[in-house]
């Protein structure tokens, strides 16, 4: 639990380096929590959820969707997260002795993504680099 909640202790802090192990648990618990509070905002009717059945010009079944929406409450952690979510993330790219600007090849479709995830996987380098020291020694 304590990596869990390391980054929001960390709020705002983008200098340094942050371990593998404390980028995925805080990803973790993140996503764990956006689902509870996105159920809870459905129990409580804040959220939109519906599903809908498209047909072919002729009458045929084509397709079966699902769509949920979010309420306030899902929204407010959303914003909350976002600070603690970006800093972890430059935290974690500074471990690999890269610039937190890497997180902006996630706007290129597709292959920014993955080479975003390769990046926050593979491990950082031993010893200290120009972002401080070896958050594992």
């Amino acid at each position: 639990m304590n990596w869990m909640l390391l980054p929001l202790r960390r709020y705002a802090e983008f200098t340094g380096r942050s371990r593998p192990k404390e980028y995925w648990m805080f990803v973790l618990f993140v996503v764990i929590a956006a689902i509870i509070l996105s159920i809870v905002d459905l129990m409580l009717g804040f959220g939109w959820t519906g599903s809908e059945r498209t047909t072919a010009p002729y009458g045929f079944w084509a397709s079966w969707t699902y769509a949920s929406s979010g309420g306030p409450l899902t929204l407010l952690f959303s914003l909350a997260i976002l600070i603690p979510s970006l800093a972890v993330a430059v935290r974690r790219l500074h471990d690999s002795d890269r610039s937190g600007w890497w997180l902006l090849i996630a706007l290129v479709p597709f292959i920014g993504g993955i080479i975003l995830l390769i990046f926050m996987i593979i491990g950082g380098t031993h010893g200290p680099n120009r972002f401080g020291p070896d958050p594992v020694a």
